[in-house]
């Protein structure tokens, strides 16, 4: 198996700026997480392959009202704030991500470098809608959380025999 580059662990400071940032997130995560995947399916229209319900949806009004997609919305959101919340458990958050990689390689047959698109949105769509607490630290600081996210997602790829892993971004 290929070796790979272990991302840096995230500092004290560095957590407690993204558990600060999320709680403000979280009291509106229907929405934010909604706003996410409509931006990411308009400007990666290719990732709307995976979800037989709005494969065909093109208008971004027509998403924002699609049951499904919100559904799927919360399931991200919901993802994101147990690894907020284990963040200082890098066992459990490993385990977390461990699941969402299994399922999304074996169940779903997604291509890996969709969550390193999906967390660049994120981070996009925080920094703007937050950007009055979203300092040039906590991004750093969710930028690097969103680099584990990735490691711990494509390490699950790999242990599920997933050979070619895109190292960047489409």
């Amino acid at each position: 198996m290929e070796r790979r580059e272990r991302v840096d662990q995230l500092t004290e400071a560095e957590r407690v700026m993204i558990q600060h940032t999320w709680s403000k997130v979280y009291h509106q995560r229907e929405d934010v997480g909604v706003s996410i995947l409509i931006r990411f399916f308009v400007n990666f229209p290719s990732a709307k392959q995976y979800f037989s319900q709005f494969v065909h949806m093109e208008d971004p009004e027509e998403m924002e009202r699609s049951a499904q997609l919100r559904k799927h919305a919360s399931r991200v959101m919901n993802a994101i704030n147990s690894v907020v919340e284990n963040i200082s458990n890098p066992d459990k958050v490993s385990s977390i991500l461990g699941l969402v990689g299994k399922a999304h390689a074996l169940k779903y047959k997604v291509e890996p470098m969709y969550f390193k698109i999906l967390s660049g949105v994120l981070l996009e769509v925080l920094g703007e809608d937050y950007s009055d607490c979203f300092t040039p630290d906590v991004q750093r600081a969710w930028t690097k959380l969103m680099g584990l996210v990735y490691w711990h997602v494509t390490a699950a790829y790999i242990e599920e025999g997933w050979v070619q892993l895109s190292s960047s971004a489409v």
